[in-house]
């Protein structure tokens, strides 16, 4: 699996190009990508900045060499992966700063730290384009059923430590999985976004769609207030395809992308709307 951070298997965004995603631009993957990969199509929440972020996905239809990105933020991202051959993940990472490619070449004083790591979790260092630290946990998620994501933010004078947590709906507990800090200058969740990606990419990938829905989002405000995530900004990346599509169905929103999709019910750039739920969620959470 090919790692980058612009139009990549693992489907991170690279800071300057989520920013002006989120502000109505697009990612690179533009023309060179018609007819080879699916649109990557995104949801630009409306959120204050945070120390919590919360959201739930529910994956209807998927293919091998798919990111379903839950909660991404300015300094990382969270979701997970259909691989190929069968195998899927849940996919956990935080940048270093700066817009370098070597991983080995980042100073060690620059260089994300993991502050938790479960047995279960693979954790590893990463560059090709950006670098930082990255986790897989291996994970059999279905087609249908509902997954609970958080990521909380904790602040160290100019570094902040992300703490990625993924609800085990079998065991009804929440396992933490790592908890990378980077060098943030002591910001907070910024930027929360999710998206689909296929990062497949053979042409072929195009005829299969991928669609899943996004809801009962929630973030957490600095004075400990819970915000609901109830408008979304609906954009995609360049690749000028037009069989994409967002909205909402049954309170949440949807993204869909590739196949015989068409754009039906939200053009690109709009804004989107669902209904709140009543109460935020009650986490309790483990070590």
């Amino acid at each position: 699996m090919r790692r980058a951070t612009r139009r990549t298997s693992s489907g991170m965004l690279p800071c300057a190009l989520a920013a002006v995603l989120l502000a109505g631009g697009s990612a690179r993957g533009g023309k060179n990508l018609e007819g080879i990969a699916c649109r990557s199509v995104h949801l630009g929440y409306a959120a204050p900045n945070a120390a919590a972020f919360y959201n739930e996905i529910t994956v209807e239809q998927s293919a091998a060499g798919t990111y379903f990105m839950v909660c991404g933020f300015r300094m990382g991202y969270f979701g997970i992966q259909e691989l190929g051959g069968g195998r899927k993940v849940v996919l956990f990472s935080v940048w270093d700063p700066g817009g370098q490619n070597d991983p080995n070449a980042v100073d060690e004083t620059r260089r994300v730290r993991v502050l938790h790591h479960d047995p279960d979790v693979v954790v590893r260092r990463f560059g090709g384009e950006g670098t930082g630290g990255q986790s897989f946990y291996t994970f059999d998620w279905e087609i249908g059923k509902r997954y609970r994501f958080l990521v909380r933010a904790d602040t160290n004078g100019n570094r902040t430590a992300f703490s990625g947590h993924f609800y085990l709906p079998e065991a009804e507990t929440w396992k933490h999985l790592v908890t990378f800090e980077t060098i943030t200058g002591g910001h907070l969740l910024e930027g929360c976004h999710s998206f689909v990606e296929d990062f497949r990419r053979n042409r072929v990938s195009t005829t299969h769609t991928r669609r899943a829905r996004f809801g009962n989002g929630w973030v957490r405000g600095r004075d400990g207030a819970w915000h609901a995530l109830t408008k979304a900004r609906f954009t995609a990346d360049g690749n000028p395809v037009r069989n994409i599509d967002a909205g909402v169905a049954d309170n949440d929103f949807f993204l869909a992308t590739g196949g015989n999709i068409t754009n039906t019910n939200t053009p690109l750039w709009k804004d989107i709307t669902r209904p709140a739920a009543p109460r935020p969620p009650e986490l309790k959470l483990g070590p």
